[in-house]
């Protein structure tokens, strides 16, 4: 049975593991450890029998203007293939903005989206109310395109719960 927790620093192994099968992009461990330390609430594995089998690596946005709101950013997000279909993209992704939004009070969550990759811009979407911002230019390293897509949170901060 396939349950979620908190990611931990011996979850980075298999986080990466799953990025490497899943995912073009890939960072280092540095990258990984960076962001799990510096914001050990909104990132969050799927595990089945000991095996992470997908992950949600977030952070909070360091350098807010003052007058702004806090706000929060997926940095990377991937299920294993044969653990797809099963939800937990959405479940996890629930419950990084839920800790975003709980333990940070963050107004909004962004994140980067390959403008090809269609399933996964239709789940963040039509699933999670995700819009488009706006498009940044070759933002991949092969040069393609990425819709920057913003969902607010401020209905979870009145005791309403993130539309899942």
């Amino acid at each position: 049975m396939v349950s979620l927790r908190v990611a931990r620093a011996e979850d980075l192994q298999g986080m990466q593991a799953c990025n490497l099968q899943n995912l073009p992009e890939n960072y280092t461990m540095r990258y990984y450890l960076f962001y799990l330390l510096s914001y050990p609430q909104v990132s969050y594995v799927a595990e089945d029998e000991g095996k992470i089998v997908g992950y949600i690596l977030a952070r909070m946005e360091d350098e807010v203007p003052d007058g702004e709101e806090p706000r929060g950013h997926v940095v990377s997000i991937s299920v294993l293939r044969s653990y797809r279909r099963l939800g937990l993209a959405k479940k996890l992704m629930v419950q990084s903005q839920e800790a975003m939004s709980g333990a940070y009070r963050a107004s909004y969550v962004t994140l980067h989206v390959r403008k090809s990759n269609r399933a996964a811009f239709r789940l963040y979407r039509d699933a999670l109310g995700f819009s488009v911002f706006e498009t940044e230019r070759s933002y991949y390293a092969d040069g393609e395109d990425a819709y920057v897509m913003r969902r607010s949170l401020k209905e979870s901060q009145h005791g309403l719960s993130i539309k899942s």
